[in-house]
């Protein structure tokens, strides 16, 4: 299959390049000028379009994906597929879902879960948004880039589906960084805390897969001085993007607001921008109950 793929960053670039080596012509785009082993390099986001039968991006924020539609869809051909695997916010996923069906294109919003270990690795979780002749087309390279994909429903339920996991994320990532900073003033020590809590009512992906206290459980970016894997301001991103989404459908989600100020506070006032979001335990290990 003939690929534009725009957005060669931390992620694109090996979803790309896992695609080409899976014997995809890919053509791709940054405003970076990265280059990617085995993907034609192209000058313009149009240049990465022409004659493509997928299209995928991965950027930044709504506001870049609406800007950078409305340059390549009038350009793509008719039947081809839009694959967006950004995150970004419900209204701007279904308003360009909406925008590339108008123009005879078929549209998946699929944001993915697994960081830049899964994107490299090709074991990324794909939620997806989009009429099921869209995903039927997206799917085998889906396969390619990651391990599952899940069809989650129409335009736009596919960023639902993220936004609502990353809340659950950050909720639960604070809540483990809160009890193991509790732990240690209890005189409890950490192999023992997540030996009992990973095998009890307490456990989580955050404890069992990716442990925030160093030398404890699985690798995890604790134990390379919390640099990212998942960085904090990208959680930042994510819980606003809940934030947001709960304001519009009039939920009501207090731990979602109140993680939310705490990795604003992290990011934005402490030393969090460039960790981990993990690193949130040493920061509670330092503060007291006041």
């Amino acid at each position: 299959m003939k690929i534009g793929f725009i957005g060669l960053g931390n992620m694109g670039a090996p979803m790309a390049a896992n695609l080409a080596k899976a014997g995809h012509d890919v053509t791709g785009f940054d405003t970076a000028g990265v280059s990617v082993e085995g993907v034609t390099k192209a000058e313009t986001a149009i240049d990465a379009v022409r004659g493509a039968e997928a299209v995928i991006t991965m950027l930044p924020n709504g506001d870049i994906l609406r800007a950078v539609a409305d340059q390549i869809i009038p350009r793509m051909e008719k039947g081809a597929v839009f694959i967006d695997c950004s995150t970004v916010d419900v209204d701007s996923a279904r308003d360009v879902a909406d925008q590339a069906e108008q123009a005879g294109l078929l549209a998946v919003d699929a944001p993915v879960s697994g960081g830049i270990g899964g994107a490299a690795a090709g074991t990324l979780t794909f939620m997806a948004g989009g009429s099921d002749a869209a995903f039927a087309k997206a799917a085998p390279l889906f396969g390619i880039m990651g391990q599952k994909a899940v069809h989650c429903g129409a335009a736009g339920a596919g960023q639902a589906a993220k936004i609502c996991n990353n809340m659950i994320l950050g909720v639960t990532m604070i809540a483990t960084c809160e009890a193991f900073a509790l732990a240690d003033k209890l005189g409890l020590d950490r192999q023992k805390m997540f030996d009992v809590v990973s095998t009890s009512s307490g456990y989580s992906w955050s404890m069992n897969a990716y442990c925030p206290a160093p030398g404890v459980g699985p690798q995890s970016p604790a134990d390379n001085g919390y640099k990212p894997g998942f960085a904090a301001e990208l959680m930042l991103k994510d819980l606003r993007l809940s934030q947001q989404a709960a304001e519009s459908a009039d939920a009501d989600t207090p731990m979602g607001q109140i993680a939310t100020a705490l990795y604003e506070q992290f990011v934005e006032a402490e030393d969090g921008k460039g960790m981990d979001f993990s690193a949130m335990l040493p920061r509670f290990e330092k503060r007291g109950s006041s």
